[in-house]
């Protein structure tokens, strides 16, 4: 490991890319960590310590590093972005002209990533604006124990159109960050800034679960996560390969075809996606008891889904997070279509006929593959919370969602950096 960390340095344009990605991160927590203008301060502290034990605030808190319940700059992260990006990808299916652009190649990708920043700027405008209103409401339910808190006493229409506006300047500089880390440094800029923001909250969770637990119980926590971590890598590295056949043809006076490749379905084929639309799912209730007069509810709401250790809570998550699962990779990984485009390339399965059959059969492949992988998202996401739940501890229960991001980004990082040095004959981290 220590000659490979030496042999990327030795190359002057790697090393460039790796400093310039440590640079945008230094750049990112800059701007997580300068609150805006116009918050009071007293109450901002009893937030981000709020923030550390709630379930759907800790949850959003963690894809921003802290930033949300900072107030920061930063404040609303990447989500925004993650979620114009899930919206436009589910929308190529339904939408005729975004179905159109995907099929365009490069031009069209470009459309589509340019209506994703569009759309996320108007997220943000839209999140920034719920944030200031439920802020100054008390919380509206994202606090545990029923909190109120005004983080901005002084409410008046200037005053929250600068709080919207600096939010939504501050999540516009984090998509363009990204990119930069995308077009000029190492890795996937969104993840890159994902895997910054949850790593860095580790140190800090620890440190809540020793304080809560005890030494022996957080020794039998750091253990759970070291196998976790192994079980990730494991699995984040296994793959069904369909072989597909080519036949052979003759155009002219060349023969083309003939050779053999194979189709690579992941174990986990959707990430981290299925957690992000449970979290998001889960989030609607809380918002939905500013609304609702039902006390009933909102007591049920409160006691139930607000905690991230709470058995209501970790129950309809596991079941949200296998259904989503299911849908997202029937939305990423279409049978019918990947069947059309190996029988317009004249390619078989083998044993398998092209058309109908090898449809069927890559859905049947797929179901069994998926099932794996979201009874696996499920595990690693719950495993933490529940041995947590069952201690009454309530400080840090994403620890197993923590972990499969920083893995999962951790693995695809070291690829890339794995391919530039064996470009230049170097032996890279993956042997």
């Amino acid at each position: 490991m220590l000659s490979s960390l030496k042999n990327i340095f030795k190359i002057a344009d790697l090393r460039n890319k790796v400093l310039f990605t440590i640079f945008i991160i230094a750049v990112y927590q800059l701007g997580a960590n300068l609150p805006v203008p116009g918050i009071d301060f007293s109450a901002l502290r009893q937030v981000e310590t709020a923030g550390q034990s709630a379930g759907v605030l800790g949850f959003l808190n963690l894809f921003s590093g802290g930033a949300l319940t900072r107030f920061a700059i930063f404040g609303l992260g990447i989500m925004p972005y993650i979620t114009s990006s899930i919206i436009i990808q589910l929308l190529t299916t339904v939408v005729p002209k975004f179905e159109e652009w995907r099929d365009q190649g490069a031009v069209g990708e470009k459309k589509l990533t340019q209506t994703t920043r569009y759309l996320t700027v108007i997220l943000a405008m839209l999140q920034g604006t719920g944030l200031a209103f439920v802020f100054h409401n008390g919380g509206a339910g994202l606090l545990p124990n029923g909190k109120a808190l005004d983080l901005i006493p002084n409410f008046t229409v200037p005053r929250v159109l600068f709080i919207v506006l600096t939010f939504t300047a501050g999540t516009a500089m984090v998509m363009w960050l990204g990119e930069l880390i995308t077009q000029r440094g190492i890795g996937q800029g969104m993840s890159i800034i994902i895997f910054a923001n949850v790593v860095a909250g580790i140190p800090t969770g620890g440190h809540a679960i020793l304080a809560q637990a005890g030494r022996f119980k957080f020794a039998i926590i750091v253990i759970l996560a070291l196998g976790i971590l192994v079980a990730i890598v494991f699995v984040e590295q296994g793959q069904r390969r369909i072989p597909v056949t080519f036949a052979k043809r003759v155009v002219g006076r060349k023969m083309y075809g003939g050779e053999s490749t194979h189709i690579p379905l992941k174990v986990n084929q959707a990430g981290v996606i299925p957690i992000i639309f449970a979290s998001s799912i889960l989030y609607f209730p809380v918002l939905l008891t500013n609304i609702i007069p039902w006390q009933a509810f909102r007591n049920f709401v409160n006691n139930h889904l607000v905690s991230a250790t709470s058995f209501y809570y970790i129950l309809s998550y596991g079941v949200l997070i296998v259904m989503f699962t299911f849908f997202y990779v029937q939305v990423a990984f279409d049978p019918y279509q990947q069947a059309d485009i190996i029988r317009k390339q004249s390619g078989f399965i083998p044993g398998i006929r092209p058309g109908a059959s090898t449809e069927r059969y890559l859905a049947r492949i797929l179901n069994r593959i998926t099932l794996f992988g979201s009874l696996f998202l499920a595990v690693v996401a719950l495993a933490p919370a529940v041995l947590l739940a069952l201690w009454n501890v309530t400080g840090y229960p994403f620890a197993g969602t923590t972990l499969l991001i920083a893995v999962g980004v951790a693995l695809e990082t070291m690829k890339q950096v794995d391919s530039q040095l064996s470009l230049r004959n170097y032996e890279g981290f993956l042997r």
